[in-house]
């Protein structure tokens, strides 16, 4: 049974397609499950729309919801779609995003840190200049952050947990195994999910997030794997999913999940 619960669409403002795009791709590529998942608007910020390449605006998040509910009911009894959104987390404004969803009946949220100390994980010019022990720090830190994600309880998913080495490949040499020990073992005790997300073939670091040697850890460490795409468009949807079975089970999974009513799903290997 295949799945795929991490998808954008146009309104996030870096993304191809519509939704309805992504539901049809999802079923051409054989997909039993589909999320929509698209980026949080910046509930904490008193404008409108502050990032419109990033993420859509806070008026729109009503209608997107809308739009996905009226598409389940369409597409009910060929493909389940199920309702979601990548959440930014932002510790300082967990309550406003905590209580804007409260308002709308998700299936899963993904919670996802794409900033750290205000700089987007994916800024290269945020490692330049760095001694290597301000590497290690920042390492730390982005682990200390979705650590917390984990504990705050607002998510079921947690997103791209080393996206960080995305155009910065040598982030996964930095010497900062204790802090990911000590995140994954939060995220086991915390009963939420990371996601397989394969979106990192189209990043500089290629391959997958989360890299095998975390996958062989987060096993250790009793967590529960989702898995995401992450289409950005309609294409890869459902892009690798064979072989990212394939390379759980090597690993030592027998098991992942898929999210409906926040509840989760049990898929064999």
């Amino acid at each position: 049974m295949k799945f795929d619960l991490h998808t954008h669409h146009f309104r996030c403002g870096h993304a191809d397609g519509n939704i309805e795009d992504y539901i049809q791709a999802g079923i051409k590529a054989g997909l039993s499950v589909i999320g929509i998942s698209d980026h949080s608007p910046y509930f904490a910020s008193e404008q409108e729309q502050p990032n419109p390449g990033i993420a859509m605006g806070k008026s729109e998040f009503a209608r997107y919801v809308e739009e996905v509910l009226r598409l389940k009911a369409k597409y009910e009894g060929t493909i389940d779609v199920m309702l979601g959104v990548e959440s930014d987390f932002f510790p300082q404004h967990a309550q406003v995003y905590r209580d804007v969803y409260a308002g709308y009946p998700f299936d899963y949220i993904i919670g996802s840190v794409h900033q750290s100390r205000g700089v987007s994980i994916f800024n290269r010019n945020r490692w330049k200049n760095l001694s290597e022990a301000q590497h290690i720090d920042e390492k730390r830190h982005y682990y200390e952050l979705i650590g917390q994600s984990a504990r705050s309880g607002m998510f079921q998913i947690l997103g791209h947990i080393d996206a960080m080495k995305g155009y910065y490949p040598a982030f996964s040499a930095i010497d900062a195994d204790a802090a990911i020990d000590d995140c994954l073992k939060v995220i086991g005790e915390s009963s939420v999910s990371i996601e397989i997300n394969t979106s990192g073939s189209t990043k500089d670091a290629g391959g997958w997030y989360p890299s095998d040697a975390i996958l062989e850890r987060a096993l250790h460490f009793g967590v529960t794997v989702s898995f995401g795409s992450d289409a950005h468009k309609p294409s890869r949807v459902g892009e690798d999913w064979e072989l990212v079975a394939k390379r759980l089970k090597e690993i030592g999974f027998t098991e992942w999940f898929y999210y409906k009513n926040k509840k989760p799903v049990r898929v064999a290997l």
